[in-house]
């Protein structure tokens, strides 16, 4: 060296560029326009873990945690314009961990001045000179992190992800749980835990002596700061965590409480030990100040958490009381199985933290002669106002359906029902604004025994039939409007049209709320949601695979179909019908006394061919001979059907002619008849007594005289069930007999 700065050619050799960016304690990645890693410095490495050869050719490869890479897309194209760019990103490294990186990004420009690639310089927050720089960029990113956690759990555990390793090797979290401090989290440095029956694990009560440094913070609810364990003296809370403390070399330690709205929550406990190899071992006043503001965000997550399970759980609670009980129960020749799942809270949709259940329900209900009613529905909106119309409008239907009355006139009363429910409102020249509840429903009534299936529909998806391995939606002739929805001055009855389908043997019925396909879609590889034509198809295709399993694997089948976040509460209903055909007897007798003895007799031949116990089969006859009776003697009064009048009129007919018919009134006379139709179940027998009567019977008081009266309170007070239905004829009158001893 000749003068002051003249350097030797060995030093020069050593003073390249990739000489002075291999000892630099600072990340420099490189990359083009097309974000291609072209060069990253040994320290980059490091920080961002050592990346497969297949991971070398894109920026996100560092490490960036998918949820930033629309902000590394904009960094890109902000700084490709010249610009400049400075912030905090989320890093996953190669072993899990997640680190916090403080990134500067500047344009690389050719010799003509154009822009060819970005120069990226990283460094780990918190890690450096700038601390206090960082601070408050960090602080955001974490806020950002636990903003988006909506259950304890989930939240505790982000933030021992955010916590360990870059800012502790060891983290606990411990809450109130009934005035005790329960351990909620136990994380430590990654390959690391600690030996049984040394720290207390999770879910273990935690008891800190009088004078231990997290008792006092517990107390005095400040953070506590321990720098040096070596130049400090706590109460020991326990032998064998002493023992493991001094092992694993505990150096430093900080404690804070997790306080919010004037409550203690619990406490944060971050340690440092020597199963880590950093530059500073020992926490300081800065990092304490910096874990004090990190625990009051984490405070805030905790809580909001906290009363969100709570909200949500009351609701489901709610939600869940008002649909039927589970099991439900078992009916003859029907399989069922039924879902329900509340929507996934919307905080992602940008509308906070919020209870999701809804008004979608499902609903069986025994009818008469072991008929069932089969309903699904769903009101619009969420919430536990849509839940509270639900609950009325489930146990409203359930009063409509026991009058036996056919699906298309119980869906016309439920939408007289959703109007006078709606909340009243008015105008300024006090009109009536009251806008009541949107739902659709579809209300199904199945006889076992015909396999008949009657059903109306209000403005609800079609149920999905499967039947010999394929699956395909039931037609439906005629939609009607969603309840809530029809013009005024316009009938119900003109609305919902009643339709019926034979269902064939074995085969399944699945009824859906939209819940079960209007998922938060998982986007294809162009980006873009998948249609609803996909979606159905999908639900399809797993559907036919499963169309020959039990009713509870398609159910669950149903569930799973479709990818993606439930985006609105969902509600299934699966039957499937039986295989083998039901037995039953029928006959048609005149409405004549002698045929008492004549219906008697059958009853009691058929119940003997279906192994009915002697006692039960005796008391089913006796009250078969009660119902015909009370047929045959009312027979007399009852008004004759009208008939249709048939004339021929291609002969000339004279009006002076007598309009006498011949046979006529024989006719009218002798078509005075009852029909018994007799079924058996798995656990019961049903009796029917159908005739042309329109009067339905009531039990009515009988003087100590009389010689009548009594024989439907035989009924009432000997059948399990019974009662009466009008017909297209007339009535029927039905009781139900358990074929099991009481």
């Amino acid at each position: 060296m000749k003068r002051w700065g003249d350097l030797s050619q060995d030093t020069a050799d050593h003073l390249s560029a990739h000489s002075v960016l291999d000892h630099a304690e600072m990340a420099v990645v490189v990359t083009d326009r097309f974000s291609n890693v072209v060069y990253w410095n040994p320290f980059a490495e490091r920080l961002f873990g050592r990346p497969g050869p297949a991971a070398r050719d894109q920026s996100r490869s560092l490490g960036i945690m998918e949820k930033d890479h629309p902000l590394a897309v904009e960094l890109a194209k902000h700084v490709l314009k010249g610009g400049v760019w400075e912030g905090t990103f989320d890093v996953k490294r190669g072993d899990g961990t997640i680190i916090y990186v403080r990134a500067q990004a500047v344009p690389l420009r050719h010799q003509s001045g154009s822009v060819t690639g970005i120069v990226i310089t990283a460094r780990e927050a918190m890690r450096s000179n700038e601390r206090e720089k960082d601070r408050y960029g960090l602080l955001e990113r974490i806020g950002e992190r636990l903003a988006g956690s909506l259950y304890v759990e989930e939240t505790l555990n982000r933030v021992a992800e955010m916590l360990v390793p870059q800012f502790a090797d060891h983290c606990f979290i411990e809450l109130m749980d009934n005035g005790r401090l329960t351990r909620k989290v136990s994380s430590h440095v990654p390959g690391w835990s600690p030996p049984p029956n040394t720290w207390a694990p999770i879910g273990a009560d935690i008891n800190y002596p009088t004078g231990h440094y997290a008792e006092i913070a517990l107390r005095r609810q400040e953070t506590i700061l321990v720098e040096d364990f070596s130049q400090t003296n706590y109460p020991s809370p326990g032998e064998a965590s002493t023992r493991l403390a001094a092992e694993i070399g505990m150096t430093s330690a900080i404690v804070a409480p997790l306080c919010v709205r004037g409550e203690v929550l619990g406490l944060m406990y971050l340690g440092l030990s020597n199963l880590t190899d950093r530059r500073s071992p020992h926490y300081d006043a800065f990092d304490r100040d910096f874990v004090g503001a990190v625990a009051t965000r984490v405070a805030l997550a905790v809580d909001n958490a906290l009363l969100f399970e709570e909200e949500r759980h009351t609701a489901e609670s709610f939600q869940k009381n008002l649909l039927p009980p589970a099991p439900l129960p078992e009916l003859d020749g029907l399989e069922i199985a039924v879902r329900y799942c509340p929507a996934a809270p919307l905080a992602s949709h940008g509308q906070g933290i919020q209870t999701q259940v809804g008004g979608d329900w499902y609903d069986v209900i025994p009818l008469s002669a072991g008929r069932v009613g089969i309903v699904i529905g769903d009101v619009e909106g969420r919430g536990a106002k849509a839940a509270a119309v639900m609950g009325q409008l489930r146990a409203a239907l359930r009063a409509f359906a026991q009058d036996d009355k056919p699906p298309a006139e119980i869906l016309a009363r439920l939408d007289d029902w959703t109007h006078s429910i709606a909340t009243p409102e008015w105008d300024d020249s006090g009109a009536d604004i009251s806008v009541p509840p949107i739902v659709t429903c579809q209300y199904l009534v199945y006889d076992a025994w015909s396999r008949q299936l009657s059903f109306a529909n209000a403005g609800h998806a079609p149920p999905l039939l499967l039947v010999d391995g394929t699956c395909s939606e039931l037609e439906i002739e005629e939609v009607g409007k969603p309840l809530g929805v029809r013009a005024r001055g316009i009938n119900a009855d003109l609305v919902y049209k009643e339709e019926t389908r034979t269902l064939p043997a074995g085969a399944a019925l699945l009824l859906y709320t939209d819940g079960l396909v209007d998922r938060r879609p998982l986007r294809d590889a162009d980006g873009r949601p998948p249609s609803d034509e996909e979606t159905l198809a999908a639900l399809f295709g797993k559907l036919i695979e499963v169309s020959d399993d039990t009713v509870e694997n398609i159910a669950q089948a149903a569930t799973d179909a479709v990818p993606g976040e439930i985006d609105d509460d969902m509600a299934i209903l699966v039957v499937r019908s039986a295989r083998d055909e039901l037995d039953v007897e029928e006959r048609t007798f005149p409405a004549q006394p002698i045929m008492v003895g004549e219906a008697r007799r059958m009853a009691a031949e058929a119940f003997s061919g279906w192994n009915v116990p002697e006692e039960r089969a005796e008391l089913a006859c006796l009250l078969v001979s009660e119902v015909v009776t009370n047929v045959v003697l009312h027979a007399a009064n009852a008004s004759v059907p009208r008939r249709d009048l048939v004339i021929d009129t291609t002969t000339p007919f004279s009006f002076d002619e007598s309009w006498d018919i011949p046979g006529f009134e024989d006719e009218v006379v002798n078509e005075k008849e009852f029909t018994l139709r007799l079924r058996r179940g798995g656990e019961s027998v049903w009796v029917e007594v159908f005739d042309q009567d329109l009067r339905l019977p009531r039990i009515r008081s009988a003087g100590e005289n009389d010689e009548g009266g009594r024989g439907l309170y035989l009924v009432d007070q000997l059948a399990k069930r019974w009662g009466s239905r009008p017909t297209r004829e007339g009535k029927a009158v039905w009781f139900e007999i358990p074929t099991k001893s009481r």
